[in-house]
């Protein structure tokens, strides 16, 4: 199966306008005992999946109880974020189990990171399209 995801722009103050690679996940809410869709900038430079704050509440998952607090670094300095262990999601037509952090902020965008996640993709950049496959 495979999946292609035009690149989307976005403002830029410094070039006036970037292309970033934006796919469609969807993440299983305890809370509504459904999928939810969710856009994400694909990150191969990220170790794990990565949310803001208010998808922990949408999702159902309560930070206190079913996540590890832990300090993460990366361009913007040191961040708190909550890791849950055992997210469910959906896509392209596979089931899997991935750990997800949850920032302590809310104005980060979601990221999809390699960690039990992308490395189970053939992930190809062309141009400003970004495909997906699976075996």
């Amino acid at each position: 199966m495979r999946i292609v995801y035009p690149f989307e722009p976005v403002p830029s103050r410094i070039f006036g306008r970037l292309y970033r690679p934006i796919a469609a996940i969807h993440f299983w809410s305890l809370r509504l005992r459904e999928w939810q869709e969710v856009f994400a900038v694909v990150d191969t430079g990220a170790d794990y999946t990565l949310l803001p704050r208010f998808y922990a509440d949408d999702l159902g998952i309560d930070i206190k109880k079913k996540c590890r607090r832990m300090k993460a670094k990366g361009i913007g300095g040191t961040a708190d974020v909550f890791l849950y262990s055992k997210m469910k999601v959906s896509f392209l037509g596979k089931l899997l189990t991935v750990p997800v952090g949850f920032s302590a902020q809310n104005d980060i965008p979601p990221l999809l990171g390699r960690h039990k996640f992308l490395e189970r993709f053939k992930i190809t950049l062309d141009r400003r399209r970004i495909s997906f496959e699976s075996s």
